[in-house]
């Protein structure tokens, strides 16, 4: 389990810290940092069945997509994305930084450690992507959510069905292992 303070780099700049996890009045969270030094699409449209996300903006300015309303925030606003609404953001000012505060957690921070491990492996595309569909399924199944668009029972199907042949295979345990 990472520690506080661990940081994850991805190769265009963005620095993910973990700041906390545990538990309030409010059930379980994860607080994350979010160095953001290059403007551009953060995450594309998907949701989340449990999770509600809410991100604090301390400097630069981020836009959000919120089903379907765009909202911008700059130093000081708050925007949460609460369970089942469809979401996505862009950094919009170089330099951003913002705080992430996930409700549960889940595996999102399992997921960041996935992802930045694929990306400075050279394992994805320039908006981020893995390149190969078996990393992507791990990557979906790690973020405990859905993309926007398919139906949810075609993704589990589809990504749930690679993601078990990534594990069965011994390709998860091959890629973690570098």
């Amino acid at each position: 389990m990472a520690r506080t303070g661990t940081v994850l780099t991805f190769r265009n700049g963005h620095r993910v810290t973990l700041v906390d996890r545990g538990a309030d009045e409010h059930g379980a969270y994860l607080r994350l940092e979010h160095e953001l030094p290059r403007t551009g699409r953060q995450a594309g449209p998907h949701w989340h069945p449990e999770i509600s996300e809410t991100w604090t903006i301390r400097s630069g300015q981020v836009r959000f997509r919120i089903d379907g309303a765009d909202i911008v925030a700059g130093p000081g606003d708050s925007v949460t994305a609460p369970p089942r609404a469809v979401h996505e953001f862009w950094n919009e000012a170089e330099g951003t930084v913002m705080d992430h505060v996930i409700r549960p957690p889940l595996r999102h921070w399992e997921m960041f450690e996935f992802w930045s491990g694929l990306d400075n492996a050279n394992k994805t595309t320039e908006q981020r992507l893995p390149r190969n569909p078996l990393a992507l399924a791990l990557l979906w199944e790690y973020q405990d959510g859905y993309l926007a668009g398919p139906p949810a029972l075609l993704q589990r199907w589809v990504f749930g069905g690679l993601a078990t042949l990534a594990r069965r295979t011994g390709y998860a345990r091959r890629l973690m292992a570098g």
